[in-house]
């Protein structure tokens, strides 16, 4: 760890102590991250949460809506003015719209305060007033928290690691035309700023694909979100195989140096300034489909979620530890769709969830941090129904197509009730499930009626505030 790193670690102690103190004397502040990979449904999460918690007709499942005790519920100005606010009105006006449409998926980082007026719990409370808790919620792409194991890595052990997972069965195919175009380069020849161009696009071709095939676990983040960085050396490298040589003016040394002007332009930044003031967190996770993609895509997943937990426990020498003044106290993993599923096969969506981030879990050292795992729906576009099949009750999710308006009914397949045989099969190097696999449709956001009183509707989102956050209304 560099002097740097120390003089960061003080500076953000210090602010922490200045932020708890100013939090003693006015009211406390709670900061929820919300994350997850792409096409989890962060922004429908967040535009769901605050909607349901301004109408909190839905919310019979947190402790202090069940009981009574929150008067009002209202947004606030801006937290951060360095930083984007969350469009909840533009999201929330296009998901109640007469023809609803989702709103777009996270870019870049946001924030968005709401204040919580709530009657304290006890044997006092009646000779106690109404407080006040706000609630900071800070939306970012979970891409950009796989970039932490980057700070452990130098620039030759990054490129042997992608390459490798590039050459690997499950990745090859996606990155062939980049490998094939590494073949013609010459790491150890004198930087060509076409041919470093050209190596930056084909790269991220190949974590583009890998996503859109349903892979999860690549890095760096910020290729594929690239924002005002678009373009710039920072972004402008890619593995290469080490050569024998390398000159000061190679490509392998630029490379070299933009990877380190990565780590400390775009990585640092983001934990120092963002991260590291989170105290809860929920990670959201299309865990339907990846099983859709197949045993490959739920290896990967299982793989980012145990990068992702490494984010959440800075060891006695990680760089990380410098930072973290406040430490994260409860994370939530949640399996979203849910309403894609007949609610009979909720408990096997959850059992899956919690199969997959198992093993990080158990290596994680939490330091008094609660964890959980749920199934959910942040908005629910579907309805049940049971239809007869074969003389047997089959049980059906209804709901209109996203990509034709029509209505249509689907049962997407048995889910196991032992979630490690899926599990086994991933990680065993699998390239289908043995039967016929788990269809997954997009469906489009429900025609909402609202009912005065009522936000959006869901499924377990009560559930996920309760544990997220219920225990600072009490």
């Amino acid at each position: 760890m560099g002097i740097t790193d120390i003089t960061d670690g003080v500076l953000r102690r210090i602010e922490d102590a200045q932020d708890g103190a100013r939090e003693m004397l006015l009211d406390p502040v709670v900061r929820l991250g919300v994350t997850g990979l792409s096409r989890a449904g962060k922004t429908v999460f967040i535009t769901s949460l605050v909607a349901n918690l301004l109408e909190r007709g839905r919310m019979a499942q947190m402790g202090a809506v069940g009981e009574g005790r929150i008067a009002s519920v209202y947004l606030q100005p801006q937290p951060d003015d360095s930083l984007p606010r969350f469009d909840f009105e533009g999201h929330l006006a296009k998901l109640t719209a007469p023809d609803p449409t989702w709103p777009d998926s996270t870019r870049a980082i946001s924030t968005l305060r709401l204040s919580i007026r709530v009657q304290p719990k006890g044997l006092l409370s009646g000779l106690r007033g109404l407080r006040t808790v706000h609630l900071d919620i800070v939306d970012y792409p979970g891409e950009w928290l796989l970039d932490l194991p980057l700070m452990t890595l130098d620039y030759a052990q990054w490129s042997e690691q992608a390459l490798n997972a590039a050459r690997s069965p499950a990745r090859r195919d996606h990155a062939a035309q980049w490998l094939a175009g590494l073949d013609q380069v010459d790491p150890a020849a004198k930087l060509d700023e076409s041919v470093a161009g050209e190596q930056a696009r084909a790269f991220t071709n190949y974590l583009a694909a890998m996503r859109a095939a349903g892979l999860s676990d690549f890095a760096p983040g910020r290729f594929l979100m690239p924002g005002d960085l678009e373009g710039s050396p920072a972004l402008t490298f890619a593995p290469l195989p080490k050569p024998d040589k390398g000159g000061s003016r190679s490509l392998w040394r630029a490379f070299e140096r933009r990877f380190e002007s990565y780590k400390r332009l775009v990585v640092k930044p983001f934990f120092r300034n963002h991260f590291a003031r989170i105290d809860r967190q929920i990670v959201l996770i299309d865990a339907l489909g990846a099983i859709h993609a197949g045993p490959q895509a739920v290896a990967d997943l299982r793989g980012s979620m145990a990068d992702i937990l490494e984010a959440f426990r800075p060891g006695p020498n990680s760089w990380l530890t410098s930072f973290m003044g406040r430490r994260v106290e409860r994370i939530l993993f949640a399996a979203t769709k849910a309403d894609h599923l007949h609610h009979t096969q909720h408990a096997e969506l959850t059992a899956i969830m919690e199969a997959l981030v198992a093993d990080a879990r158990r290596r994680a050292d939490f330091r008094g941090a609660q964890t959980g795992a749920m199934a959910l729906a942040a908005v629910r576009a579907t309805v049940e129904q049971m239809v007869d099949h074969g003389g047997q009750e089959l049980g059906m999710v209804r709901g209109r197509a996203l990509d034709t308006g029509r209505d249509i009914a689907l049962h997407p397949g048995d889910l196991p009730r032992d979630p490690n045989a899926l599990i086994g099969m991933a990680t065993s190097g699998a390239q289908s499930w043995l039967d016929d696999g788990y269809s997954v449709m997009r469906f489009a956001p429900p025609r909402l009626t609202g009912i005065a009183g009522e936000g959006p509707p869901h499924i377990r989102l009560d559930r996920a505030a309760e544990f997220l956050i219920g225990d600072k209304l009490r």
